[in-house]
């Protein structure tokens, strides 16, 4: 049974949800807690969040939480967090390097598979598929000009993407899919949950040019019957 590291965000749902249909049953979504916000090795924002999409999922979820700050600090806590099992471990990197190394090392050292579907891919690719599978990707930070708060809580759809890649050509270099931290987002929906995720309560805060969607409350609900219009895109 595989692992699968979770945060939240599209590229690692989708990544777990691709090894589940490719014969690698995931067994735990692992959600990794860092203490540092600006962590380049893992997602920060929402992380509470994923225990509500492992009910919808139906999937078991563990939270290992780093204590202490810094690469060798983050790396020491990912050993630990993978050293149970013997299945494969299902990441979502798509070009980081960084996260690859890392993550590949400690895989390799444990005796474990690696399995990362995105990785190598172009990156507009990606956002397509995921996009096209049905997830429901909203955005939870930004942190790289042009892209600004007003973006925070919009569903990512094909409009949008082609906007962010209109933005690469013509303004500014942004890695479309955000895995430079240009963006972070959530899934709340996807086919293979069983209920949404519905926001209740959050809050804005802004630091430098990052800007980031913090959810204070939510809760699952049932889904509308399927062949339900959906509501305009970009909207929350």
């Amino acid at each position: 049974m595989a692992t699968a590291l979770v945060s939240g965000g599209k590229d690692s749902v989708y990544s777990a949800y691709l090894s589940d249909s490719q014969g690698w049953d995931v067994d735990e979504l692992l959600v990794i807690v860092p203490q540092d916000i600006d962590s380049f090795l893992f997602h920060t924002p929402n992380l509470d969040l994923v225990r509500l999409q492992a009910e919808a999922w139906g999937k078991r979820v563990r939270e290992v939480r780093v204590e202490g700050t810094g690469e060798e600090v983050e790396s020491a806590a990912l050993r630990t967090a993978l050293s149970p099992g013997t299945g494969p471990v299902v990441v979502g990197a798509i070009g980081s390097s960084y996260q690859w190394g890392r993550v590949s090392r400690l895989s390799f050292e444990l005796g474990r598979p690696l399995y990362a579907p995105l990785w190598g891919k172009e990156p507009g690719r990606v956002v397509r598929e995921e996009i096209s599978a049905g997830l429901d990707i909203r955005f939870v930070q930004v942190a790289a000009e042009p892209l600004g708060p007003e973006l925070l809580g919009r569903r990512l759809g094909l409009a949008l993407l082609e906007e962010l890649e209109r933005i690469g050509r013509e303004r500014r270099a942004v890695h479309v899919a955000g895995e430079g931290g240009e963006y972070e987002t959530l899934v709340v929906d996807a086919p293979f949950f069983d209920r949404r995720i519905v926001i209740d309560e959050s809050r804005v805060t802004e630091r430098g040019l990052a800007a980031r969607l913090s959810i204070t409350k939510a809760h699952l609900e049932a889904k509308p019957p399927r062949g339900a219009a959906p509501g305009p895109e970009g909207q929350p």
